[in-house]
């Protein structure tokens, strides 16, 4: 599970500003994530989690620290573990639509709503190049099948699916490029517990067979003992506890992780 280091950010803090004052919406967070590994983000709501989502995800810029990346056959000459900083805005969206996928928590916005559920996937290999329409309706049919969407829906618009069904047509468009690396922000928030309890199952599957690494932020700790091999905690921006998912849940240390274990197990 421990291949090569793929992700690390030193330090990271990002602040913004609120009635006149600086705010930290996180601050001096550590982490290195290694190539098949899941990272779960956990926290309640306002503790920076999603902040950092995007910081690692290179939506927004570091206030302080650095997030470094392994960049792959860069043709601006850079390689290896770069900070995203140094990569040009054209780079940063091709690491977006091939390397990278980010899973919205409202699959709404991480769709074209107005694009077919086939072009939705079709969409992204169009990017890099493709333009063979009966490979890419192919391919399209091929991922629609892989998350269990009814391939006889191709040409349906997502408003016409449910919630799960327009959250698998966005996994399934995240994952068409193969990316070595999947962002995920609350991705089964809002769902019902039986569509969620599937839709987990098919992301576990997929993590596991396709080799990837993520980044999961979820406020759900059953998430997080599901899908992530390591967890990190989060508290008013800062990380107050990190460790495997296993011991932190089994063995929480600090009072804040204490305190959300045992809300989660209370009756």
């Amino acid at each position: 599970m421990r291949e090569g280091l793929l992700l690390s950010a030193s330090g990271v803090g990002k602040r913004f500003a609120r009635n006149g004052r600086a705010l930290w919406a996180c601050r001096d967070v550590s982490l290195d994530l290694h190539e098949g590994e899941v990272l779960a983000v956990v926290g309640e709501s306002g503790s920076g989690k999603s902040t950092l989502l995007r910081l690692l995800a290179g939506r927004l810029a570091c206030d302080e620290g650095a997030v470094l990346y392994d960049v792959r056959e860069a043709g601006d000459g850079l390689g290896g573990l770069t900070d995203l900083r140094a990569l040009s805005e054209a780079r940063l969206r091709w690491l977006a639509r091939t390397d990278w996928g980010f899973v919205e928590q409202q699959a709404r916005e991480g769709l074209r709503m107005n694009v077919s559920a086939g072009g939705n996937i079709g969409e992204r290999l169009m990017a890099l190049g493709a333009r063979h329409y009966g490979r890419l309706r192919g391919e399209a049919l091929h991922w629609m099948e892989r998350v269990e969407l009814d391939a006889g829906r191709i040409d349906d618009l997502p408003g016409t699916y449910s919630g799960g069904m327009q959250q698998r047509l966005q996994i399934a468009r995240n994952l068409v490029t193969r990316p070595r690396l999947v962002f995920m922000d609350e991705p089964t928030t809002g769902l019902d517990v039986s569509v969620q309890a599937r839709l987990l199952d098919l992301l576990r599957q997929l993590v596991g067979e396709l080799g990837l690494a993520a980044v999961v932020v979820t406020h759900d700790l059953a998430v997080a003992r599901l899908l992530a091999h390591r967890m990190l905690v989060m508290k008013d921006g800062e990380v107050v506890e990190h460790g495997l998912t296993d011991r932190v849940l089994d063995d929480p240390q600090h009072p804040y992780t204490q305190l959300l274990v045992s809300s989660v197990l209370a009756p």
